[in-house]
């Protein structure tokens, strides 16, 4: 388990490196990441390369011991590359071109572009492939930030048009899969379909969804290009992209099949703020430390899309600049979110930036030295996180390396597709429900009784887990029935299950379509709600509220949770079990630990705000709420901490 800094040599004088490297060196960090903002300082202009500062800053990080993670710079391309291609511009809904100034202002569809990135990372990787302090590559980054993944282009007409015209052959098979016939939507070729914006009413959501995979095709496409080049100049070093949290514009999973790890930057005080997904009294409560569970789901998720290899690459420090407020983390907030990290098994934990910029757009981001170079509050806590990682190493028997090998997977999956969020989005039926929130608060009500959850893909094996839940599982396809059908552990499958073909369209047999076998039953009607109206709901397995959506279900299964009007909520026996309705937090989590007693698990009943989480023979406890409270597993001996665990506060024991 390793510490990381983001650091901008491009941005300080020379006179400050050595001083830099060897700070970093004393705080305990081993790891920088640099380059990937660099292209103008790189080539100024056409052809004109200034690789000087680049070897010279690199020498000296190798010089301190320090290993390298070097950044294609491919997400800001310069001024006079704009306007040598204008056409690699991206386009927004309304058609409007999202000009230079900022940052990621291309299309990924853009095959000029794409040459130019081409001509760009080969002459890095040549140059540094084999560079010692080299140890990993990170291509562009943050894929899709500021809503770039979907473009309305003329290169992205061009490259859907072929996109189409590959996966379907003929026109008159497109017309069919999207049900063209209705309002007349007909088309006679590939060239006549155009972009699915600046329609009068919604565009045909067969049309959206397949531009929506033809645009994660193109991100898959780009990024496949550099981790080629850097493969073929620079092999044995990893290769990794920094995911964002609370994205779902292109499949993670796909981009994640080309790569090594997948990293992701983890800003929890920012998310929290900025996402609708939170109450207000969420908001209040984790104001300073973030929700328990936002680092955590997404430590779960992209460990999924890094074939079991987890980085942060970019870790908040302090306040960020970009949420409507940007408050100060709580004193241990950093070390909580480090170590959190670490539980789930991430190896690497890189702090976003070294020192705070004192100009551009970034200005007022926090880093773990302030803009005069002294340390921030941050910087001292990671130096403690550095000190306890040996300690923690040492006490069960591993040098800090070795800690990396700690198993950190669950005995319960919480399967998310990318395809089945984007089918449920385009038309969601009640703008109080969203694919990726109800997948949340599944996940949410898990972590609260204590387990220890896998975010797995539709493809992933399902043999190890005693648990598997399928939040809402849009379209099956016959592999994933298949595997379903020979799954022998406790499935539940969520409301929406099994609604939608890969098409689009509804089942010829209604939802849960393919499902029917497992779960014999049928839905036959959908009641979307308005927030304000939440019916009761009862059962042998708990009371409470439906919330946002509730199926009207014939079945013969018995039924644990019926709705007041004696319909049925939840359902199943044996291993195979069904809820048809979203429903509250409480009721959920009291669900939840029913169906986890069914497959064998032990569940705790946590203090509100903490969470716990195993790792091989270590459990971790992270308490993320602002009192003290006391808890202790048994038989295991305390590490580091005390069972009196402080406002943001952790402990850590080995198992005896």
């Amino acid at each position: 388990m390793k510490l990381g800094v983001c650091y901008y040599p491009e941005h300080w004088p020379k006179s400050r490196w050595v001083e830099d490297a060897q700070h970093m060196r004393r705080i305990g960090i081993q790891y920088v990441r640099v380059g990937e903002f660099s292209w103008s300082t790189i080539e100024p202009t056409p052809g004109e390369l200034h690789w000087e500062w680049l070897d010279e800053s690199l020498d000296i990080l190798h010089s301190e011991g320090l290993k390298v993670i070097l950044g294609t710079p491919t997400a800001t391309p310069p001024k006079w590359l704009v306007d040598r291609h204008p056409s690699m511009l991206a386009k927004d809904e309304a058609g409007r071109v999202r000009g230079f100034g900022s940052r990621r202002h291309y299309t990924f569809a853009s095959l000029e572009y794409r040459e130019e990135c081409r001509r760009m990372v080969t002459m890095m990787a040549e140059r540094y492939g084999h560079h010692p302090a080299v140890a990993s590559w990170q291509t562009d980054n943050e894929y899709g930030c500021h809503d770039t993944v979907l473009s309305y282009a003329e290169a992205d007409l061009a490259a859907f048009r072929l996109w189409l015209a590959e996966k379907y052959g003929t026109v008159e098979a497109l017309n069919k899969a999207w049900g063209n016939v209705f309002w007349s939507m007909d088309y006679r070729s590939f060239e006549e379909i155009e972009l699915p914006n600046l329609t009068v009413t919604e565009a045909n959501p067969s049309h959206r969804l397949d531009f929506q995979r033809c645009c994660s095709d193109q991100v898959v496409a780009f990024n496949k290009l550099q981790v080629d080049i850097l493969r073929e100049h620079s092999a044995g070093r990893d290769l990794v992209h920094n995911y964002m949290g609370f994205f779902t514009a292109f499949d993670h999973h796909k981009v994640g099949q080309d790569l090594d790890v997948a990293s992701w930057d983890s800003y929890p005080l920012g998310s929290l703020d900025k996402e609708p997904l939170y109450t207000e009294d969420e908001k209040h409560t984790y104001l300073r430390v973030g929700h328990p569970d936002a680092g955590a789901f997404h430590h779960d998720l992209y460990r999924g899309c890094g074939n079991g290899r987890l980085w942060i690459m970019e870790q908040q420090p302090g306040p960020v600049n970009w949420a409507p407020h940007n408050p100060t983390p709580a004193d241990g907030a950093v070390r909580l979110w480090t170590w959190e990290a670490f539980s789930h098994g991430a190896e690497l934990v890189s702090y976003f930036r070294w020192r705070q910029a004192p100009f551009g757009q970034e200005q007022m981001h926090a880093g773990l030295l302030r803009p005069d170079a002294q340390e921030a509050e941050a910087a001292k806590e990671a130096t403690l996180v550095a000190q306890e990682v040996k300690v923690l190493a040492e006490s069960i028997g591993l040098d800090a390396d070795e800690l990396m090998s700690l198993p950190s997977a669950g005995k319960v999956a919480l399967m998310f597709d990318y395809d089945a969020c984007w089918s449920l989005d385009i038309q969601p039926q009640s703008r109080a429900y969203r694919y990726f929130f109800w997948c949340y608060r599944m996940y949410e009500a898990m972590r609260e009784l204590g387990l220890s959850v896998d975010i797995v893909p539709s493809n992933a094996p399902l043999d190890m887990y005693e648990l598997l839940v399928l939040p809402a599982q849009a379209h099956i396809t016959p592999e994933l029935q298949n595997r379903l059908n020979s799954y022998q552990g406790v499935l539940l499958a969520g409301p929406r299950t099994g609604s939608k073909t890969e098409t689009y369209q509804i089942p010829e047999n209604l939802a849960p379509g393919p499902l029917a076998s497992l779960l014999p039953l049928t839905v036959e009607r959908v009641d979307a709600l308005p927030e304000h109206t939440q019916p009761a709901v009862s059962g042998r397995w708990g009371a409470g509220k439906l919330k946002h959506w509730h199926e009207q279900i014939k079945t013969e299964l018995p039924c644990l949770l019926k709705d007041d009007g004696g319909n049925p909520v939840l359902m199943g026996e044996g291993r195979h079990y069904y809820l048809g309705s979203c429903i509250d937090n409480t009721l959920l989590k009291a669900s939840l630990a029913k169906l986890s007693e069914v497959a064998g698990l032990s569940t705790y009943y946590l203090p509100k705000g903490v969470r716990v989480r195993e790792r091989g023979n270590v459990i971790f406890a992270f308490n993320y709420s602002s009192n003290t409270v006391v808890f202790e597993p048994q038989n295991a001996e305390l590490v580091i901490g005390s069972k009196c665990l402080g406002a943001a506060d952790v402990a850590i024991w080995k198992k005896q």
